[in-house]
Protein backbone atom coordinates (compact mmCIF):
# COMPACT_ATOMS: atom_id res chain seq x y z
CA UNK A 1 0.00 0.00 0.00
CA UNK A 2 1.46 3.33 -0.94
CA UNK A 3 1.72 5.85 1.47
CA UNK A 4 1.64 9.44 0.66
CA UNK A 5 2.71 12.17 2.41
CA UNK A 6 2.20 15.96 2.07
CA UNK A 7 5.51 17.28 3.09
CA UNK A 8 4.45 20.75 2.60
CA UNK A 9 0.94 20.73 4.78
CA UNK A 10 1.73 23.24 7.26
CA UNK A 11 3.51 25.93 4.48
CA UNK A 12 0.76 28.70 4.17
CA UNK A 13 2.36 28.84 0.29
CA UNK A 14 4.19 26.80 -1.73
CA UNK A 15 7.98 27.24 -2.16
CA UNK A 16 10.33 25.67 -4.45
CA UNK A 17 12.48 22.90 -2.48
CA UNK A 18 16.21 24.03 -1.96
CA UNK A 19 19.30 23.52 0.09
CA UNK A 20 19.56 27.20 0.50
CA UNK A 21 19.58 27.05 4.51
CA UNK A 22 22.30 24.11 4.36
CA UNK A 23 24.65 25.20 1.98
CA UNK A 24 24.43 28.99 4.03
CA UNK A 25 24.98 27.19 7.13
CA UNK A 26 27.98 24.85 6.31
CA UNK A 27 29.53 26.91 2.98
CA UNK A 28 32.74 27.98 5.87
CA UNK A 29 32.67 24.54 6.23
CA UNK A 30 32.55 23.15 2.98
CA UNK A 31 35.58 25.26 1.98
CA UNK A 32 37.22 23.50 3.99
CA UNK A 33 36.14 20.06 3.01
CA UNK A 34 37.24 20.73 -0.06
CA UNK A 35 40.56 22.05 0.83
CA UNK A 36 41.03 18.58 2.49
CA UNK A 37 39.92 16.96 -0.93
CA UNK A 38 42.86 18.81 -3.15
CA UNK A 39 45.02 18.10 -0.50
CA UNK A 40 44.21 14.65 -0.41
CA UNK A 41 44.23 13.73 -4.21
CA UNK A 42 47.42 14.60 -4.68
CA UNK A 43 50.05 12.42 -6.51
CA UNK A 44 53.08 12.33 -8.20
CA UNK A 45 51.31 10.20 -10.76
CA UNK A 46 49.29 12.72 -12.61
CA UNK A 47 46.47 10.76 -14.07
CA UNK A 48 45.55 10.40 -10.26
CA UNK A 49 44.54 14.02 -9.81
CA UNK A 50 43.62 14.81 -13.08
CA UNK A 51 40.89 12.09 -13.11
CA UNK A 52 40.00 12.65 -9.70
CA UNK A 53 39.69 15.88 -9.80
CA UNK A 54 37.39 15.54 -12.99
CA UNK A 55 34.84 14.21 -11.34
CA UNK A 56 34.71 15.67 -7.90
CA UNK A 57 34.34 19.37 -10.15
CA UNK A 58 32.01 18.24 -12.50
CA UNK A 59 29.18 18.67 -10.57
CA UNK A 60 27.15 17.90 -7.59
CA UNK A 61 25.86 19.30 -4.38
CA UNK A 62 28.12 17.83 -1.77
CA UNK A 63 25.22 16.91 -0.56
CA UNK A 64 26.66 13.62 1.91
CA UNK A 65 29.30 15.95 3.62
CA UNK A 66 26.55 18.83 4.03
CA UNK A 67 25.02 16.49 6.15
CA UNK A 68 27.93 15.16 7.93
CA UNK A 69 28.71 18.73 8.94
CA UNK A 70 25.37 19.83 9.71
CA UNK A 71 24.59 16.46 12.10
CA UNK A 72 27.77 17.39 14.32
CA UNK A 73 26.56 20.83 14.43
CA UNK A 74 23.34 20.30 15.49
CA UNK A 75 24.86 18.05 18.08
CA UNK A 76 26.70 21.38 19.00
CA UNK A 77 30.01 20.18 17.50
CA UNK A 78 32.95 22.66 18.20
CA UNK A 79 35.76 21.15 17.07
CA UNK A 80 37.42 20.30 13.41
CA UNK A 81 37.50 16.73 13.00
CA UNK A 82 33.99 16.67 11.30
CA UNK A 83 35.70 18.32 8.28
CA UNK A 84 37.94 15.32 7.61
CA UNK A 85 34.92 13.22 8.22
CA UNK A 86 32.91 14.85 5.82
CA UNK A 87 35.78 14.67 3.60
CA UNK A 88 36.09 11.23 3.99
CA UNK A 89 32.29 10.61 2.95
CA UNK A 90 32.84 12.64 -0.15
CA UNK A 91 35.68 10.08 -1.10
CA UNK A 92 33.70 7.01 -0.82
CA UNK A 93 31.00 8.57 -2.20
CA UNK A 94 33.31 9.21 -5.43
CA UNK A 95 35.16 6.33 -5.46
CA UNK A 96 31.77 4.54 -5.70
CA UNK A 97 30.69 7.06 -8.90
CA UNK A 98 33.78 5.80 -10.47
CA UNK A 99 33.29 2.06 -10.05
CA UNK A 100 29.15 2.64 -10.65
CA UNK A 101 29.92 4.45 -14.40
CA UNK A 102 32.60 1.58 -15.35
CA UNK A 103 29.99 -0.93 -14.30
CA UNK A 104 27.08 0.67 -16.11
CA UNK A 105 29.54 1.56 -19.03
CA UNK A 106 27.79 5.13 -18.72
CA UNK A 107 29.53 7.91 -20.63
CA UNK A 108 27.86 11.16 -19.27
CA UNK A 109 27.33 12.42 -15.33
CA UNK A 110 25.36 15.84 -14.66
CA UNK A 111 25.90 16.48 -18.26
CA UNK A 112 29.73 16.16 -18.81
CA UNK A 113 31.51 12.99 -19.76
CA UNK A 114 32.21 10.11 -17.52
CA UNK A 115 35.74 9.42 -16.67
CA UNK A 116 35.81 5.90 -17.93
CA UNK A 117 34.76 7.63 -21.27
CA UNK A 118 38.14 10.19 -21.28
CA UNK A 119 40.48 7.79 -19.24
CA UNK A 120 39.39 4.42 -20.06
CA UNK A 121 38.05 1.73 -17.54
CA UNK A 122 40.91 0.59 -16.03
CA UNK A 123 41.80 4.11 -15.00
CA UNK A 124 38.69 4.51 -13.68
CA UNK A 125 38.44 1.90 -11.41
CA UNK A 126 42.20 2.47 -10.04
CA UNK A 127 41.63 5.71 -9.26
CA UNK A 128 38.48 5.22 -7.60
CA UNK A 129 40.49 2.80 -5.19
CA UNK A 130 42.63 5.27 -4.84
CA UNK A 131 39.89 7.60 -3.08
CA UNK A 132 38.93 4.26 -1.42
CA UNK A 133 42.24 4.51 0.58
CA UNK A 134 42.79 8.24 1.08
CA UNK A 135 39.20 7.76 2.80
CA UNK A 136 40.64 5.15 4.95
CA UNK A 137 43.59 6.83 5.63
CA UNK A 138 41.38 10.27 6.75
CA UNK A 139 39.37 7.60 9.13
CA UNK A 140 42.78 6.15 10.70
CA UNK A 141 43.89 10.00 11.52
CA UNK A 142 40.53 10.56 12.79
CA UNK A 143 41.49 8.19 15.66
CA UNK A 144 38.02 7.16 16.53
CA UNK A 145 37.43 3.09 16.47
CA UNK A 146 33.31 4.11 16.11
CA UNK A 147 33.96 6.50 13.13
CA UNK A 148 36.38 3.52 11.21
CA UNK A 149 33.58 1.31 12.01
CA UNK A 150 30.65 3.31 11.42
CA UNK A 151 32.56 4.27 7.47
CA UNK A 152 34.55 0.96 6.95
CA UNK A 153 31.40 -0.63 7.11
CA UNK A 154 28.74 1.40 5.07
CA UNK A 155 31.54 1.02 2.67
CA UNK A 156 31.51 -2.73 2.55
CA UNK A 157 27.72 -2.70 2.44
CA UNK A 158 27.59 -0.38 -0.80
CA UNK A 159 29.96 -3.02 -2.38
CA UNK A 160 27.39 -5.83 -1.69
CA UNK A 161 25.00 -3.23 -2.68
CA UNK A 162 26.57 -3.12 -6.10
CA UNK A 163 26.82 -7.10 -6.41
CA UNK A 164 23.33 -7.70 -5.41
CA UNK A 165 22.63 -5.15 -8.30
CA UNK A 166 24.55 -7.34 -10.24
CA UNK A 167 22.25 -10.05 -9.60
CA UNK A 168 18.86 -8.40 -10.20
CA UNK A 169 20.27 -6.32 -13.31
CA UNK A 170 18.01 -6.69 -16.37
CA UNK A 171 15.68 -8.97 -14.52
CA UNK A 172 11.76 -7.31 -15.06
CA UNK A 173 10.76 -10.00 -12.34
CA UNK A 174 12.75 -8.18 -9.85
CA UNK A 175 10.44 -7.54 -6.56
CA UNK A 176 9.88 -4.51 -5.10
CA UNK A 177 11.66 -5.68 -2.01
CA UNK A 178 14.61 -6.46 -3.49
CA UNK A 179 15.18 -3.45 -5.29
CA UNK A 180 14.25 -1.49 -1.90
CA UNK A 181 17.53 -3.31 -0.38
CA UNK A 182 19.31 -2.52 -3.55
CA UNK A 183 19.28 1.32 -2.71
CA UNK A 184 19.39 1.13 0.70
CA UNK A 185 22.56 -0.88 0.14
CA UNK A 186 23.98 1.27 -2.73
CA UNK A 187 22.55 4.32 -1.70
CA UNK A 188 20.72 5.00 1.51
CA UNK A 189 23.62 3.40 3.89
CA UNK A 190 26.58 6.14 2.94
CA UNK A 191 23.48 8.65 4.01
CA UNK A 192 23.26 7.07 7.16
CA UNK A 193 26.97 6.71 7.99
CA UNK A 194 27.41 10.61 6.91
CA UNK A 195 24.68 11.89 9.21
CA UNK A 196 25.90 9.25 12.23
CA UNK A 197 28.94 10.89 12.32
CA UNK A 198 28.32 13.89 14.18
CA UNK A 199 26.24 12.47 17.53
CA UNK A 200 29.60 10.02 17.49
CA UNK A 201 32.19 12.74 17.40
CA UNK A 202 30.16 14.67 20.14
CA UNK A 203 29.92 11.85 22.42
CA UNK A 204 25.94 12.04 22.37
CA UNK A 205 23.33 9.22 23.70
CA UNK A 206 22.55 5.94 21.68
CA UNK A 207 19.23 7.38 21.23
CA UNK A 208 20.36 10.37 19.56
CA UNK A 209 23.13 8.58 17.59
CA UNK A 210 20.28 6.01 16.34
CA UNK A 211 18.07 8.89 15.63
CA UNK A 212 20.49 10.88 13.11
CA UNK A 213 21.61 7.23 11.80
CA UNK A 214 17.91 6.29 10.78
CA UNK A 215 17.24 9.88 9.15
CA UNK A 216 20.21 9.40 7.09
CA UNK A 217 19.10 6.39 6.11
CA UNK A 218 15.40 7.41 5.33
CA UNK A 219 16.25 10.62 3.49
CA UNK A 220 18.44 8.67 1.56
CA UNK A 221 16.14 6.16 0.20
CA UNK A 222 13.69 8.90 -0.34
CA UNK A 223 16.58 10.74 -2.28
CA UNK A 224 17.23 7.60 -4.20
CA UNK A 225 13.31 6.40 -5.17
CA UNK A 226 13.16 10.51 -6.23
CA UNK A 227 15.92 9.87 -8.88
CA UNK A 228 14.64 6.80 -10.04
CA UNK A 229 11.21 8.95 -11.15
CA UNK A 230 13.06 12.17 -12.54
CA UNK A 231 15.26 9.76 -15.16
CA UNK A 232 11.77 9.74 -16.63
CA UNK A 233 10.27 12.49 -16.23
CA UNK A 234 12.61 15.83 -15.70
CA UNK A 235 14.10 17.70 -18.28
CA UNK A 236 17.41 17.59 -19.00
CA UNK A 237 18.48 21.13 -17.53
CA UNK A 238 16.91 19.96 -14.11
CA UNK A 239 18.49 16.63 -14.13
CA UNK A 240 22.11 17.39 -15.47
CA UNK A 241 22.12 14.55 -17.75
CA UNK A 242 20.61 13.23 -20.45
CA UNK A 243 16.82 11.96 -19.53
CA UNK A 244 16.03 7.74 -19.77
CA UNK A 245 19.56 6.64 -19.04
CA UNK A 246 18.25 4.29 -16.82
CA UNK A 247 16.10 2.87 -19.54
CA UNK A 248 18.53 3.06 -21.41
CA UNK A 249 21.48 1.16 -19.28
CA UNK A 250 18.58 -1.70 -19.09
CA UNK A 251 18.09 -0.69 -15.82
CA UNK A 252 15.54 -2.15 -13.49
CA UNK A 253 13.72 0.75 -10.96
CA UNK A 254 11.19 0.91 -9.12
CA UNK A 255 8.80 2.76 -11.71
CA UNK A 256 9.57 -0.36 -13.68
CA UNK A 257 9.21 -2.75 -11.14
CA UNK A 258 5.54 -1.62 -10.05
CA UNK A 259 4.47 -1.43 -14.07
CA UNK A 260 5.61 -4.92 -14.81
CA UNK A 261 3.82 -6.32 -11.64
CA UNK A 262 0.64 -4.11 -13.47
CA UNK A 263 1.16 -4.92 -16.95
CA UNK A 264 -1.21 -7.17 -19.24
CA UNK A 265 0.58 -9.74 -21.68
CA UNK A 266 1.71 -7.01 -24.39
CA UNK A 267 2.93 -4.40 -21.57
CA UNK A 268 5.09 -6.92 -19.57
CA UNK A 269 6.40 -8.20 -23.41
CA UNK A 270 7.72 -5.03 -24.22
CA UNK A 271 9.86 -4.27 -21.09
CA UNK A 272 11.16 -7.64 -21.27
CA UNK A 273 12.28 -6.58 -24.50
CA UNK A 274 13.59 -3.16 -24.05
CA UNK A 275 15.36 -3.83 -20.51
CA UNK A 276 15.95 -8.10 -20.17
CA UNK A 277 16.69 -8.47 -24.02
CA UNK A 278 18.25 -4.69 -24.79
CA UNK A 279 16.53 -4.65 -27.86
CA UNK A 280 15.15 -0.81 -27.87
CA UNK A 281 14.28 1.51 -31.33
CA UNK A 282 13.15 4.81 -31.95
CA UNK A 283 9.97 5.68 -29.56
CA UNK A 284 10.53 3.02 -26.91
CA UNK A 285 11.59 5.37 -24.03
CA UNK A 286 8.30 7.45 -24.89
CA UNK A 287 6.59 4.54 -24.94
CA UNK A 288 8.22 3.65 -21.60
CA UNK A 289 7.51 6.68 -20.06
CA UNK A 290 3.73 6.49 -20.85
CA UNK A 291 3.04 3.43 -19.47
CA UNK A 292 4.72 4.26 -16.65
CA UNK A 293 2.50 7.48 -16.00
CA UNK A 294 -0.89 5.38 -17.17
CA UNK A 295 0.31 2.67 -14.61
CA UNK A 296 0.00 4.83 -12.04
CA UNK A 297 3.98 3.65 -11.00
CA UNK A 298 5.55 6.60 -11.21
CA UNK A 299 2.84 8.47 -8.53
CA UNK A 300 3.26 5.39 -6.76
CA UNK A 301 7.31 5.72 -6.47
CA UNK A 302 6.50 9.38 -5.29
CA UNK A 303 4.42 8.23 -2.77
CA UNK A 304 7.08 5.59 -1.47
CA UNK A 305 9.54 8.52 -1.24
CA UNK A 306 7.09 10.75 0.47
CA UNK A 307 7.00 7.62 2.72
CA UNK A 308 10.43 7.89 3.65
CA UNK A 309 10.93 11.68 3.55
CA UNK A 310 7.99 11.47 6.41
CA UNK A 311 9.79 9.09 8.52
CA UNK A 312 12.96 11.24 8.53
CA UNK A 313 11.50 14.19 9.64
CA UNK A 314 9.89 11.86 12.72
CA UNK A 315 13.69 11.07 13.60
CA UNK A 316 14.75 14.72 14.38
CA UNK A 317 12.00 15.21 16.39
CA UNK A 318 14.38 14.12 19.63
CA UNK A 319 16.26 17.25 19.11
CA UNK A 320 15.31 20.89 19.90
CA UNK A 321 14.39 23.41 16.97
CA UNK A 322 17.91 25.49 15.28
CA UNK A 323 18.94 26.54 12.33
CA UNK A 324 20.87 23.36 11.85
CA UNK A 325 17.35 20.80 12.58
CA UNK A 326 15.93 23.36 9.90
CA UNK A 327 17.97 23.13 7.54
CA UNK A 328 17.89 19.33 7.49
CA UNK A 329 14.41 18.99 7.11
CA UNK A 330 14.77 21.33 4.60
CA UNK A 331 17.25 19.04 3.08
CA UNK A 332 13.96 16.01 3.83
CA UNK A 333 12.08 18.28 1.65
CA UNK A 334 14.32 18.87 -1.10
CA UNK A 335 14.74 14.82 -1.56
CA UNK A 336 11.16 14.29 -2.12
CA UNK A 337 10.00 17.68 -3.27
CA UNK A 338 12.40 17.67 -6.62
CA UNK A 339 10.83 18.93 -9.69
CA UNK A 340 9.14 15.54 -11.59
Amino acid sequence: MTVIVNLNENRDSPQKPSLDLLFELTKTDISAVNAVIMEQMQSPVMLIPQLAGHIIASGGKRLRPMLTLSSAKLCGYQGDRHVNLAACVEFIHTATLLHDDVIDESDMRRGTATANTVWGNKSSVLVGDFLFSRAFELMVADGSIDVLRILSRASAVIAEGEVHQLVTANDTDTKESDYLEVIEAKTAKLFAAATEIGPVICNRSPEEREALETFGLNIGMAFQLIDDVLDYSARQATLGKTVGDDFREGKITLPVVLAFQSADDDGKAFWRRTLEDMEQKRGDLKRATQMLEASGAMKATIGRAQYFGKKAATNLEIFPDSEYKRALLEAIDFAVNRSY
